[in-house]
């Protein structure tokens, strides 16, 4: 019998209240059923907003530390079940081991770092300009949040925008993909065993269309907190936007690492392979293209087709493999599409473009490590989001030409520059146009107490992670205190 997982609402576990279900199976091995998880509607999304929203008067006013402590106690237990929260997430996920250990200690460090917070919640205070007036600015929760998060990094972005949300003082329902429902129930698990109280955190699974749809719609929920596509981002962005309600989007990318004829090829080619076929290119982050300059170009390609036909292909939970299956059928379906794509529109397809179905990968959504050569900067392959491991070889003449063809794209998320030229990093670091820009390393590999997010099509502008989080999660209050006993007009009374 299949096990049935439930939503967590008001601090209790139940199912939608219609009963129906959806299943979650292994990428890896689509004969293995993790389990039936709630199709939840709008009456379960209703339960949760108005269980979020009774909690939030009484959640506000714990103070900051002592909400701090609680997320403490949280990193706490996710340290003492890492391997197994990072099994989970292999089985249900299908990155590598070594991955999903990095990803639980991604909200291990998000939970110790959002904690402290707790005591450094800072407001300013500054000097008015009125005598006996005191003038300051503080910050305020909003309310109740949806955090819809996607299946890459099923721990670590949920922890990414649930801990601030709860630092402020606000009450939050996480809707996670339905792809990875499995490690966001033993999150919340463990956010309850931390103590946290009823209906501060409500767990509510379903589809997106049916019921991230409704979430975004809700009119009590304050603030939608979404990571996923540009397209889906636009719609929630415009649902909200009717209302006036805040949105933060943190979207696509389509990342480029620059190799010029300077640099430390050895060192450029650990960052490419591990840019590109790192979570077999599901990250946000991914390398899709490589810039390299024409001095460098062909040597570079021979020892990434070297290296790129030795990666180990299979199940995560294998500690020999070196790269696990794409997420679902979908994402395996759309791969070969722009496979499709890249030799009509003239580049060379050097390796791979197909699924791996070799031994017991014939039950997984595999697909070979993918290198395009001869990869024009206007082409699709070049331009689109792809989501998997195929990386796109750009030949550039100029550092001036590879800014020019990195910038080249809608997206501006991460970037990275490979060069022993101080000049160039610096200027590289100047003109890019990205969120994220590495010197030397490769376009994943961010940190929590830094800004994450990017520019024109990868966001709204707004940053998660580090400290600007708490500018999404808060409203900004100014307050004056004039002990004048008086009145005092501002820009009026200390005009001579």
């Amino acid at each position: 019998m299949p096990v049935h997982f439930r939503n967590y609402i008001d601090g209790h576990w139940a199912g939608a209240l219609s009963g129906r279900t959806f299943e979650n199976r292994n990428p890896a091995d689509r004969n293995d059923l993790i389990g039936l998880f709630p199709a939840s509607g709008a009456d379960d999304v209703d339960r949760a907003v108005a269980a979020a929203k009774q909690a939030f008067p009484r959640w506000r006013l714990v103070p900051a530390p002592k909400r701090g402590e609680m997320l403490y106690r949280v990193g706490e237990l996710l340290k003492k079940h890492k391997e197994e929260l990072a099994r989970v997430e292999t089985r249900e996920m299908g990155k590598i081991l070594k991955e999903t250990r990095g990803d639980v200690q991604e909200g291990i460090d998000c939970a110790f770092y959002v904690a402290g917070e707790g005591r450094r919640l800072f407001g300013e205070t500054t000097p008015s300009e009125l005598p006996d007036k005191f003038a300051m600015s503080v910050r305020a929760p909003i309310g109740v949040c949806a955090l819809i998060t996607p299946w890459n990094f099923p721990l670590a972005i949920p922890t990414w925008k649930l801990f601030p949300a709860l630092i402020c003082g606000n009450t939050v329902i996480l809707k996670p993909a339905e792809d990875t429902p499995h490690t966001a129930v033993r999150f919340v698990e463990l956010l309850e065993e931390a103590g946290v109280p009823p209906g501060v955190v409500n767990l509510v699974h379903g589809r997106g269309e049916e019921t991230g749809a409704a979430l975004v719609r809700h009119p009590e929920v304050k603030l939608v907190s979404f990571t996923g596509s540009a397209t889906v981002g636009r719609e929630i962005a415009a649902v909200c936007g009717r209302d006036l309600r805040r949105v933060s989007l943190e979207l696509g990318g389509k990342n480029a690492q620059i190799v010029m004829e300077d640099a430390d090829l050895e060192l450029a080619l650990e960052g490419a392979l591990w840019g590109a076929f790192g979570t077999t290119g599901q990250r946000c982050t991914a390398t899709s293209r490589l810039i390299v300059h024409r001095d460098v170009r062909k040597r570079l390609t021979d020892m990434l087709v070297a290296r790129a036909e030795k990666i180990k292909i299979g199940s995560g939970l294998d500690e020999s493999v070196e790269m696990g299956p794409l997420i679902n059928h979908a994402a395996r379906e759309k791969v070969q599409r722009y496979i499709g794509i890249g030799q009509q529109e003239g580049a060379r397809l050097v390796i791979g473009g197909s699924s791996y179905e070799e031994g017991k990968c014939a039950d997984g959504y595999f697909f070979r490590p993918t290198i395009f050569d001869n990869v024009a900067p206007s082409m699709r392959i070049a331009q689109e989001e792809i989501f998997g491991p195929v990386l796109s070889i750009i030949e550039i003449k100029s550092f001036e030409e590879a800014i020019e063809v990195l910038n080249g794209t809608l997206y501006g998320l991460s970037s990275s520059i490979y060069t022993q030229d101080v000049g160039r990093a610096f200027r590289a670091m100047r003109d890019i146009e990205a969120g994220i820009t590495y010197i030397n390393g490769p376009t994943i590999g961010a940190e929590v107490h830094l800004p994450f997010g990017g520019v024109k099509d990868t966001g709204n502008g707004h940053r998660e992670a580090g400290t600007t989080v708490y500018d999404i999660f808060s409203e900004w209050k100014a307050i004056y205190v004039d002990y004048s006993g008086k009145l005092q007009k501002a820009q009026i009374d200390n005009v001579e």
